[in-house]
């Protein structure tokens, strides 16, 4: 059987992303790799014992944090309960405890000024959307023409991370950010913010991601801020500034 393959079809029925695919992808092609090369064994085959030491493995070659662990366990529960159709035993590998983290979030000031210094407009209209609307990057990046609905000052958010739709708040300055990005860059009518090599495909998030990056060094900042950082700054200081939290979740998308 060609395990990986089936375990993609089998996933992929769920009616998840290519993307999500691709990375539930990653934790079962490290499974079939290990079984492969260390202990030579068919999936099929493998007992609960082998099944946590290769837990423990994860653990102290790839140190890998208690979330993803857990990413994995259910990974492998997928694919022993509809790849090899055999039963999943809760208690036999139990899903791990993680701590919580606050995530940093950019006071109005650092926000403002991290924008209002980025000289190219790119990034800066990407930012600026991220955080004038709480936008996760990737809406960000999947943008096209037609969802910047100027006359009704929003943004249609299209197949979103709960594979909803929404519209979020347009802010006249991410407007104006935008407008002069769109006559700087040709004017793009597909996608917003095509990619450089290939316009028939969005932007990837790396794009920003490593623009930000530089920015803060050029800046002389620690390295803290990230796409999600300016999300959260969204909701933070509409709250600041007396926004209710429910009118904030529904901003941002929350259900």
């Amino acid at each position: 059987m060609d395990y990986l393959n089936v375990y993609r079809e089998m996933i992929s029925l769920r009616g998840l992303t290519d993307h999500t695919v691709k990375s539930y992808s990653t934790y079962i092609r490290s499974y079939l790799d290990y079984l492969h090369t260390l202990l030579h064994k068919q999936p099929e085959d493998v007992s609960w014992d082998e099944l946590r030491d290769f837990i423990r493995w994860l653990q102290k070659e790839r140190a890998l944090s208690d979330r993803t662990i857990n990413h994995c366990i259910s990974q492998l529960r997928f694919f022993t309960m509809y790849v090899l159709h055999k039963p999943w035993d809760p208690t036999q590998l139990p899903m791990r405890k993680f701590d919580s983290f606050l995530p940093f979030v950019p006071t109005q000031k650092e926000a403002e000024l991290f924008i209002s210094t980025l000289s190219d407009l790119k990034p800066k209209a990407m930012v600026a959307l991220m955080y004038s609307a709480g936008l996760r990057v990737g809406e960000v990046c999947s943008l096209r023409y037609r969802d910047i609905q100027r006359k009704n000052m929003r943004i249609h958010i299209a197949h979103s991370k709960n594979r909803s739709d929404r519209y979020a708040v347009l802010s006249q300055k991410a407007l104006d950010i935008l407008t002069d990005y769109w006559f700087a860059y040709g004017r793009p009518s597909g996608w917003l913010f095509p990619k450089q090599t290939d316009p028939s495909r969005p932007i990837d998030t790396f794009y920003i991601t490593r623009h930000m990056r530089a920015h803060e060094e050029s800046l002389g900042w620690e390295h803290r801020l990230t796409c999600h950082s300016f999300r959260h700054a969204f909701g933070t200081h509409l709250y600041e500034n007396g926004t209710d939290l429910l009118t904030i979740k529904n901003l941002m998308g929350h259900k």
